[in-house]
């Protein structure tokens, strides 16, 4: 028998299991507490338990650790493509030359979206949010792209995952241009996953889009940064709703529902936000700084401080170099970028931001980078769905062939009242 940790619960005294991770973390196996004592754990927002086993992320919060896959994404952000990147969290391992030809290959090949679609973003409000309409579009996706049939379960679940990775971007530039009344752009088979992006969104039939391979190179970086982060929310969400074996696109579009959440993915744009709050009161940082130090003022600073890492974001250094090297191939001066200095400059000193763990993250660089490259506010959280896609269907896909599956069913502590007799209406007394 392995290590195990002794639980003394109403004079009894229980064994539960150790597992330790590859990394060794460790974890008590409770699956069994309620089966043997009677009594469940309560942990609010879940900061202390785990839901799985996983193989595909790896984070250590105190030290500022990322990696997909055991490698680190400091030298994938550096060598490797966001496509490759995709195949590797999805697949598992890294493509050989003939792999990652053939999967780029297929992506374009995927990349056209049904025309009748188009008839649905037009019927839309005009108000709606980008996020709820990719998120509705997704999940009409499967009445478009029905079951395969006479296809393995292993072949049709590759050619939908094929389908998302390549049909989200579309989808994404599509609702771009139809928001402005523009022609929507068609991908071209001659470009690559990012370079066709960019393509869709800013191309025009009086101002053909120039490819700039240092701007699609930062998209390359911003997607990596954004792959995957472990049993964050909205992947948690991808799992829980998995659980329930839904299909693929009914998974993907409940996590994009859940990164739509201003303390999650929507972190980025409320950045912006914040930044210009700043610019338009005349840059002065110092009373937004005093604000976010009092605790009794609900303001926060949106780009600082994180849910797991205790230190540096490691993400947000890379975002940030990515950052300089793009306003200044552009030569562009950003006001907000000199305001987002400033109050990095003040925080990393600052006590109370050290003592709280307040650090730059990865969103506090991402929204100027996504500036520079023209993508409008309301889009910010869009781009990060597109980038956290292969991460939620690495980790969908885990979920289904885990062996012990289960269908996720947390329990709780009820607080309400005890049993109570039903009032007649004739006889309730008026509360009001």
């Amino acid at each position: 028998m392995g290590e195990t940790v002794k639980l003394i619960i109403e004079g009894k005294t229980i064994e539960l299991p150790v597992l330790t991770g590859t990394e060794g973390e460790k974890a008590i196996d409770i699956s069994r507490l309620r089966e043997l004592t009677g009594y469940i754990t309560l942990d609010p927002g879940m900061a202390n338990s785990g839901s799985c086993t996983s193989s595909i992320t790896f984070m250590d919060g105190e030290k500022g650790i990322l990696r997909y896959r055991g490698i680190p994404v400091e030298e994938l952000a550096e060598q490797s493509t966001f496509v490759e990147t995709a195949y590797l969290l999805v697949k598992g391992r890294l493509p050989t030359k003939k792999q990652l030809n053939r999967f780029s290959i297929s992506l374009n090949d995927n990349s056209l979206v049904h025309e009748d679609m188009q008839f649905f973003y037009q019927n839309f409000p005009r108000a709606s949010h980008p996020m709820g309409i990719l998120s509705s579009m997704v999940n009409a996706l499967r009445s478009f792209y029905p079951e395969l049939e006479g296809l393995s379960q292993t072949e049709e679940i590759n050619m939908t995952v094929t389908r998302l990775l390549s049909k989200l971007r579309t989808l994404a530039a599509m609702s771009y241009k139809i928001s402005r009344g523009h022609k929507v752009i068609y991908p071209r088979p001659d470009m690559c996953y990012c370079s066709n992006f960019l393509n869709m969104m800013f191309d025009t039939p009086v101002r053909p889009y120039e490819i700039d391979d240092d701007l699609v190179q930062a998209l390359n970086v911003f997607w990596i940064l954004h792959g995957d982060h472990e049993q964050n929310c909205s992947t948690s969400t991808v799992r829980v709703v998995g659980s329930a074996r839904v299909n693929l696109y009914a998974a993907i579009s409940a996590g994009i529902a859940a990164l739509w959440g201003p303390l999650h993915g929507g972190a980025n744009q409320a950045v912006i936000t914040m930044l210009e709050e700043i610019h338009s009161s005349g840059s002065d940082v110092t009373p937004f700084l005093k604000r976010a130090r009092d605790k009794n003022d609900p303001f926060r600073l949106m780009g600082f401080g994180h849910r797991i890492y205790k230190t540096h974001d490691p993400r947000g250094k890379i975002i940030k170099s990515v950052c300089d090297r793009v306003l200044k191939k552009l030569r562009r001066h950003d006001p907000l970028l000199d305001i987002a200095q400033k109050l990095e400059e003040v925080a990393l000193k600052d006590p109370y931001f050290i003592d709280h763990h307040l650090y730059p993250n990865v969103d506090f660089y991402s929204g100027i980078v996504l500036r520079a490259l023209g993508i409008p506010t309301n889009m910010f959280t869009v781009m990060f769905a597109i980038g956290r896609l292969p991460g939620w269907v690495a980790q969908w896909k885990e979920s289904t062939e885990d062996v012990n599956w289960k269908l996720h069913r947390p329990r709780q502590i009820y607080t309400g009242p005890s049993e109570t007799a039903y009032v007649p209406i004739d006889k309730r007394k008026n509360t009001i």
